[in-house]
């Protein structure tokens, strides 16, 4: 019999199977004997299983997760944290063996492999698909560690409905910002009569955190608290908004990128860059509050 062929391949399994099993192990790890060899030999049941290799096994690791991360204010750690408040959750899931979930979902892939960086570089970022079938990109880490740190950094399960009380010391508040913004936060240009307007935003289902946000934010920037505007959705959860314009949005764009960061949504920032070389004709500032469309909202409190 040539090497290789079917009836060698049976005998060297009937072979295998009467000596040591390390043996066995080693033929079918390169490829030299299977379970249909053994199969055919009437040596192996059809529904029994072989543990793999041992050296197999020996290369599954247990993912780098940066289980301290949350557990020093640094710009990276602060971002996150304004991302986890916009797009991300976590969970704890009873009767499983990994119970304790972070949980972060965004459109743009690009994000998440930044944030994954910092976080857990060999965790996976897969598809999912929204009730309205639009899909998105999801990084889950199974951590318990991250679950209790984010806790007693007042970020809790049901975060919209439960969010009380959460702080962020003024030296990262502005890469704070930058993470719920690019989670939350929305900024496009746009014309009014012909000249070019620019107009950024944040949104939280939450009022009481939006509410304490504004105040803080607004500090930041120098400039008056904005109002806060109630958006009802048929079906969904209310948001509430504030808004930015023109020169505000300046300030806010200095604010979140100023000192070069590490970690940002690209096409967000790019909004901000092109509006540096906006050609804007005759434009004189007026003290008007919100433009086109938000006579739809309710106007729920003033700055």
């Amino acid at each position: 019999m040539w090497p290789g062929s079917q009836g060698a391949r049976q005998c060297s399994a009937k072979a295998l199977y009467a000596g040591s099993s390390p043996a066995l192990a080693f033929c079918r790890s390169v490829g030299t004997v299977d379970n249909q060899d053994l199969k055919s030999c009437g040596l192996l049941p059809v529904r029994v299983r072989i543990p793999p290799p041992a050296h197999f096994m020996a290369n599954i690791s247990r993912k780098d997760i940066k289980e301290d991360f949350f557990k020093a204010w640094t710009p990276e750690m602060s971002y996150v944290l304004g991302y986890i408040l916009a797009d991300g959750c976590i969970i704890k899931r009873s009767g499983r063996k990994r119970s304790y979930v972070l949980n972060l979902t965004s459109k743009d892939k690009d994000l998440l492999l930044q944030v994954r960086k910092v976080l857990c570089p060999d965790c996976s970022i897969l598809k999912k698909y929204s009730s309205s079938k639009t899909m998105c990109y999801q990084l889950q880490i199974c951590s318990e560690v991250f679950y209790e740190d984010l806790i007693k950094l007042g970020i809790v399960p049901r975060k919209t409905y439960n969010l009380k009380g959460f702080r962020c010391p003024n030296k990262y508040f502005a890469h704070f910002v930058r993470g719920f913004f690019d989670g939350d936060g929305t900024v496009y240009v746009y014309k009014v009569n012909g000249t070019s307007q620019i107009k950024a935003g944040f949104t939280s289902g939450n009022f009481e955190f939006i509410t304490e946000f504004n105040r803080n934010l607004c500090e930041s920037l120098g400039i008056s608290k904005k109002s806060i505007h109630l958006q009802k959705k048929t079906g969904k959860m209310d948001n509430y908004n504030i808004c930015f314009y023109i020169d505000d949005c300046e300030k806010l764009a200095k604010l979140m990128y100023s000192d070069n960061p590490s970690i940002f949504l690209d096409r967000k920032r790019k909004v901000f860059q092109n509006w540096e070389f906006t050609k804007r004709r005759g434009y004189q500032k007026k003290n008007y509050p919100s433009k086109i469309g938000w006579h739809l909202n309710k106007n729920i409190a003033g700055g």
